[in-house]
């Protein structure tokens, strides 16, 4: 496209300028200062240029989306119609005025009488009825075929009646041509010539080689040959009965194709109705080495190859032979890496043709089948197609999927909606996906405390131990809110409490002043006397931050008094810290009763150790 204007006016100077300037003239005036000379008049004709102008002004209006199409040929017909009585009009109505006065009563006119009106003074008529009268003779001659009421008087009228009837009846073909175009539309035969011809046009203009414009011009005459396919004969048919036919068609295709083994029914219908059909001639081309595809194909009859060469080699070497039920273009259309090898046709082929768009669209409703068809497309594949298919975009919108999804489901579960949970998991949601936080459904249910919920999702057999991002299991999360009921489910079905970090767990506990929590967790025999990152003891946290009570249930759990943390300090120099009496007398006296312990079982130990000793000196 060109945008320069100063190329633009050099061009229009060099085409129609000089043409638009001279019917631009006033050459009425022009004709009138020359002293009426008939030479001079005949440079009106100069301002028919004007014309061209009118069609380009239909042409653009024919182009015009806002305008309808049939009211603007219409009225381009009228007027072309009205533009050639009018000119024959003006020129019966110049043979009439310029033969001699004497003789004006030979011209057709001067000659003529309407009822009891004569017109043989025609100069004194007024001007309106002369072109009038001028312009009936005009139209009546071309409607009538010139068997009208007015006629040629002598011999230059008769010769000029001759011509315009001739030239008549091709407008007229013209007319009947254009109007019949506009009711019937065109034949099937002339849209494919037409497309012909302009597909020669654009293979001439672009110089293609003989043997790319002879597969071009084959493939169309096979379209053209094969219209009676979807393309054509489906159109005009209701979606819903189209979309049974192309099920009824396509779908005993799809369902045999290895890469959809296993799918849903839905899925396979939904995928034929969104397959198109074509035909391939032998030896064209379908896909080409080195090319990304947005396509998959499905074979239905014929035979295929892929063919495929190294790189810096020219000699192709055959890879596969492909038939009905055979998929090709499937690695690259899921992977998005260019195609391995070149797919050509051995015979007349009939393929169905599936895009990458309705396909993803598909996949928003069946992605479990997406996950499926990515393991079909696995078995076989080496590791490098495998490393593709895994940062593919399609295996990242299923994992993205699946992961909303899973939030759909623990959302449902937080809220304690157990139809909605039902009708997701129905749906296809796996129960054992989890969330950005690793919390699968089972975490939210026992935290909430939704029994039924906590029921429904055993049945499912989720897994009762999975540990979420933050160490957190479903009975942790049970135990930590206090749902007892919801803890003794997870036990009888087999939950464990595991704590990753338990010396930090209980400290964090204690420091949150959790008393029930304390006392549900050393309730599973946990050891109290677990270390956090400074060797610092659950017994340490509640002594420096004076919590008698929990000192009180980490000591009578069993929590000793004499462990020292990172800088030597015992819980008992951390109560006298504090200065709480209270607490300073419970640790005193549960060092008193843990030393006395000691001593008695150190005692017991030395005597068992006697004992044995003597026993193997008699031996």
């Amino acid at each position: 496209m060109i945008r320069d204007r100063k190329l633009i006016a050099l061009r229009y100077l060099k085409s129609r300028f000089t043409v638009d300037l001279l019917g631009c003239l006033p050459w009425d005036y022009i004709y009138k200062a020359s002293g009426r000379k008939e030479p001079v008049r005949y440079l009106l004709c100069i301002r028919l240029s004007r014309a061209c102008r009118v069609t380009e002004f239909f042409e653009k209006l024919e182009k015009d989306t806002r305008v309808n199409y049939m009211f603007t040929r219409i009225a381009k017909l009228f007027v072309v119609e009205l533009y050639s009585t009018h000119t024959a009009a003006c020129i019966l109505y110049y043979l009439a005025t310029t033969v001699e006065p004497s003789q004006e009563g030979y011209t057709w006119i001067g000659s003529l009488k309407m009822g009891d009106y004569s017109y043989s003074q025609f100069r004194e008529i007024n001007l309106w009825k002369r072109y009038v009268t001028s312009l009936y003779f005009s139209i009546v001659t071309m409607a009538t075929v010139g068997y009208g009421d007015v006629h040629a008087v002598n011999v230059r009228e008769m010769i000029f009646i001759m011509i315009y009837i001739s030239l008549d009846m091709i407008l007229g073909a013209y007319l009947l041509g254009n109007i019949a175009a506009l009711v019937v539309k065109g034949s099937n035969t002339e849209k494919f010539r037409d497309k012909m011809n302009d597909l020669i046009k654009y293979m001439n203009r672009n110089k293609l080689d003989k043997h790319t414009s002879k597969k071009i011009k084959d493939h169309l005459r096979l379209q053209f040959d094969r219209s009676y396919t979807e393309a054509s004969g489906l159109q005009d048919v209701p979606v819903s009965i189209r979309h049974k036919i192309s099920q009824s068609l396509y779908e005993s295709y799809i369902k045999h194709v290895s890469l959809f083994k296993g799918c849903s029914t839905g899925f396979i219908k939904q995928i034929a109705i969104s397959v198109h059909e074509e035909f391939f001639l032998p030896g064209e081309v379908i896909i080409e080495q080195g090319n990304v595809i947005d396509q998959l194909y499905i074979v239905c009859h014929g035979v295929l190859e892929e063919v495929g060469n190294d790189e810096g080699e020219e000699t192709e070497e055959l890879c596969t032979r492909l038939q009905t039920y055979s998929s090709f273009g499937d690695v690259s259309f899921l992977c998005n890496t260019p195609q391995r090898y070149t797919v050509v046709a051995r015979e007349l082929c009939r393929v169905l043709r599936l895009d990458k768009h309705p396909f993803t669209e598909i996949l928003k409703i069946y992605f479990l089948d997406g996950r499926i068809i990515l393991n079909n497309l696995l078995e076989g594949k080496d590791l490098s197609i495998r490393k593709k298919l895994l940062e593919s975009d399609i295996t990242i919108y299923i994992g993205t999927h699946e992961l909303e999804l899973a939030t759909r489901v623990n959302c449902a579960a937080y809220v304690g909606d157990l139809y909605r949970v039902k009708r997701l998991i129905e749906a296809g949601a796996d129960p054992n996906n989890t969330d950005y936080d690793g919390r699968c459904a089972l975490h939210v249910a026992a935290s909430k405390g939704y029994e039924d919920i906590t029921v429904f999702l055993i049945e499912q057999r989720v897994n009762v131990n999975k540990i979420d991002n933050f160490g957190n299991t479903p009975l942790l999360e049970a135990l930590k809110n206090g749902h007892d009921r919801v803890e003794s489910l997870l036990t009888d079905a087999g939950a464990s409490l595991t704590i990753d970090d338990t010396g930090n767990f209980l400290c964090s506990i204690v420091a949150k002043r959790d008393l029930d929590v304390l006392r549900r967790v050393l309730a599973k025999e946990i050891n109290p006397n677990v270390k956090n990152y400074d060797h610092r003891t659950p017994l340490h946290i509640a002594a420096s931050e004076g919590l008698y009570q929990m000192a009180e249930l980490l000591v009578n759990a069993g929590a000793t008094v004499f462990s020292k943390d990172r800088w030597g300090n015992t819980p008992l120099d951390e109560a006298r810290i504090g200065g709480d009496k209270k607490l300073i007398k419970l640790l005193e006296v549960t060092r008193s009763s843990q030393v006395l312990e000691f001593s008695e079982s150190f005692q017991e130990f030395k005597e068992t150790t006697k004992v044995t000793s003597f026993d193997n000196s008699e031996t």
